[in-house]
């Protein structure tokens, strides 16, 4: 049987990790440029078409699939005059794998369903050499219809995948999942960095902690860097990671109940943020709060 037509917007790491991968698999490839104007150079180098504006990308598609930062650039996207919903035909099937609001989402599956079209949400676990492996998480949300339909590709992009719910509750799990991991990578940090004021080594630290039930996959990846000086082992910015706390805590908001453990993540990494470090990599908060801890002694 022949593959659907993929249209795809937002090649940033994870994004171009995964067509590359669904390009090696023989998925036609149908492009638009957003930032990374040499990832959409190297998928048009391996048989992908580019075009101009979401709306024409979303005619030529069978499939359109979305892995942006943040909802306001889903929603730029996806609406106006020149967005995928202008262009989108009925029977297609338009897939957000970023992680965004999940009121957005609802609000954008309706709109999406008076073109005749099929809304869902399927963020992402792991990293980007997994989604070039095909070894991705993927918290896929909306009908039975649309899972079965979309499983097929999903199996192609991914090694774990959950049917998790209805529209919105994969984006809602996605948050709930990240605020956890930050919560955790933060921790972790601040603990090597107090360790260092306190003269016990890193790796006694770590070798301590994590013969216990502390071990976690979130503290080797802050081990990476922390001992081994290796902080790519989780490609994801500061700056991604503030602003899914902070979606984390509007999600709360609107589900009208307070967030008491997110708030200490979302300020360490608000505050690394504006102090500059927003384009490192979250492993690489050991190094901001060191640099804060020597700067008050």
């Amino acid at each position: 049987m022949s593959k659907p037509s993929i249209g795809f917007v937002g090649l940033g790491l994870m994004g171009s990790a995964m067509v590359t991968r669904l390009q090696s698999l023989g998925y036609p490839m149908t492009v638009v440029a957003n930032r990374s104007r040499a990832n959409v150079d190297a998928a048009v180098g391996r048989g992908a078409v580019e075009v101009a504006t979401a709306r024409e990308l979303a005619a030529r598609s069978d499939i359109v699939m979305l892995c942006m930062d943040t909802s306001a650039s889903v929603e730029a996207r996806m609406l106006g005059e020149d967005g995928v919903i202008a262009g989108v035909r009925a029977g297609t099937l338009v897939i957000d794998f970023g992680t965004s609001l999940p009121d957005s989402t609802k609000r954008l599956g309706t709109t999406v369903a008076e073109k005749g079209a099929t809304y869902m949400d399927a963020p992402l676990g792991r990293t980007p050499s997994h989604g070039l492996e095909g070894k991705l998480n993927i918290m896929a949300a909306g009908s039975e219809a649309a899972f079965q339909r979309a499983e097929p590709v999903f199996r192609d992009l991914g090694e774990n995948i959950f049917h998790v719910g209805p529209l919105g509750a994969g984006h809602t799990l996605k948050l709930i999942n990240n605020f956890f991991a930050m919560t955790t990578a933060c921790a972790m940090s601040e603990a090597f960095a107090m360790a260092d004021k306190a003269g016990i080594a890193r790796d006694t630290l770590y070798s301590v902690m994590s013969a216990g039930p502390l071990r976690s996959g979130m503290m080797d990846f802050v081990k990476a860097n922390a001992v081994d000086g290796n902080p790519n082992q989780l490609a994801f910015s500061v700056a991604n990671a503030r602003k899914d706390v902070g979606y984390y805590g509007r999600m709360a908001d609107d589900l009208g109940v307070p967030t008491v453990m997110s708030t200490s993540a979302k300020q360490a990494l608000s505050l690394a943020a504006a102090e500059g470090w927003g384009d490192k990599l979250v492993p690489q908060m050991v190094d901001y709060f060191a640099e804060l801890f020597r700067a008050k002694a």
